[in-house]
């Protein structure tokens, strides 16, 4: 589906939100919508303010936190705590489900899709329980943060 069938979807479905939960339809919110559908990554809410933000600013803090609480309650964003204390968050609708690699030392977070766990996951019969999607959460060191362990730990050794 084209990136922009995509957001007319989403765009639709969020309306349809608003609407039943007698929210308004503001421009602000669908400039926020589309700004997160652009992005392939996981992001943070300063990250999102910063980004929506970078050429003048249009959005206060205060609307895009309620937006997205809108967009996590509409199934459109998914919320992650990652293990900090500051939520990440990542667009839901077309999204597969993976795997997320969060480095225990930097907090960088790292998306695969694994085609041997999606089949063992859904292969499993899980009773009274209808799978619709997943989320797997990988703790450990990062290449870089794995590298700088090392080396303080061949200096202490050498001390």
């Amino acid at each position: 589906m084209a990136e922009e069938d995509i957001f007319e979807k989403v765009k639709q479905e969020f309306t349809t939100y608003l609407v039943a939960k007698g929210h308004r339809k503001t421009p602000e919110r669908y400039m926020i919508l589309k700004h997160i559908y652009t992005l392939d990554t996981h992001f943070d809410i300063d990250y999102l303010f910063n980004s929506i933000n970078a050429d003048r600013p249009m959005v206060s803090r205060a609307t895009l936190y309620n937006t997205i609480e809108l967009l996590v309650d509409s199934n459109l964003v998914i919320k992650h705590s990652f293990g900090s204390n500051m939520a990440h968050y990542e667009k839901a609708y077309n999204s597969e489900s993976h795997l997320h690699l969060i480095c225990s030392s930097c907090g960088d977070i790292k998306e695969i899709k694994d085609h041997d766990i999606k089949s063992v996951i859904q292969g499993k019969k899980l009773s009274k329980f209808a799978l619709t999607h997943y989320s797997l959460y990988i703790y450990g060191l990062c290449t870089k943060c794995a590298r700088t362990a090392n080396k303080k730990k061949t200096a202490a050794v050498k001390k």
